[in-house]
């Protein structure tokens, strides 16, 4: 089994259970069960709405009338494991207690976060200061996929499968968008940005497949939710759905003390770039 981390389409759909389940409603449920916000609590405040930036989660919330404080937002990041749950009130948890570092509920409804990579709590006029470097988002309304392309172009020699990865240039793509757009775009992961032949098609790609993919329960990069979801994730040592070479599996690190990270391509029909509308559907 492949372990990756969540990705902005799960993140996009996590902020929309939220939304739903806690937005425009004053909390009747507060409990932080982490030591920075351990006695915080928000009850009676109002959830004025829920959004995600790539793989960040902002919970954005307002006091009652009768408390003189600033809005405050709940900043989450799922990491590699982390997950928000939504119950109805009073249903039993489908993860164990203990892994719970966030409680939030109304009559109606419980929202639970689970294993998260980190959480605190900021004004939410403050935001900026955590998710303000973030690069465009191609779930964000302000998708700007020029600026996309000019940050990828800050380093032009840098390996394309490393740059598409820094949440400073794209947001919200991980190891399966990675490794899924440049196959797609017949890219090979260790080309120089400077020397993809179409950039701004590859941009264009990571906009179509994640928006393809928000409103699906399983993510699909293949157009087929069957047994080959992904062209070549997690996929090493399996015939190419496109050419029927051998996929592979290589890591990349910006050093060699960096963190190495899996990149899953084919070696064959990746070394050409001709421009792909493969997989977008």
């Amino acid at each position: 089994m492949v372990l990756a981390m969540p990705e902005g389409d799960t993140v996009f759909r996590t902020a929309r259970r939220l939304e739903a389940a806690l937005g425009g409603k004053a909390l009747s449920m507060s409990d932080f069960r982490v030591p920075a916000h351990a006695t915080l609590s928000l009850v009676d405040w109002m959830v004025e709405s829920v959004v995600s930036r790539g793989k960040h989660l902002m919970i954005r919330t307002r006091p009652p009338a009768k408390v003189s404080a600033p809005p405050l937002s709940i900043h989450s990041h799922l990491l590699m494991e982390g997950h928000w749950d939504v119950y109805a009130t009073g249903e039993r948890w489908r993860s164990p207690a203990f892994k719970a570092r966030a409680v939030l509920g109304n009559p109606a409804f419980t929202a639970v976060g689970f294993e998260l990579g980190f959480l605190h709590v900021l004004r939410t006029t403050d935001e900026v200061e955590v998710i303000g470097h973030l690069g465009p988002d191609p779930l964000g309304h302000s998708w700007d996929p020029a600026e996309a392309v000019r940050r990828l172009l800050f380093a032009p020699q840098r390996p394309i499968g490393l740059a598409l990865l820094d949440q400073r240039l794209i947001c919200g793509l991980g190891n399966i968008y990675r490794s899924e757009l440049l196959f797609v775009a017949r890219v090979h992961p260790r080309t120089p940005v400077g020397e993809v032949e179409d950039l701004a098609h590859l941009v264009d790609l990571a906009h179509r497949l994640l928006n393809a993919n928000k409103d699906r329960a399983r993510r699909v990069t293949t157009g087929a939710d069957g047994m080959n979801r992904y062209w070549v994730y997690g996929r090493e040592g399996q015939a190419c759905l496109r050419c029927g070479g051998n996929l592979k599996m290589e890591s990349l690190a910006e050093s060699t003390r960096g963190a190495e990270r899996n990149v899953y391509f084919c070696g064959s029909c990746q070394a050409a770039q001709v421009p792909s509308t493969e997989g977008v559907h």
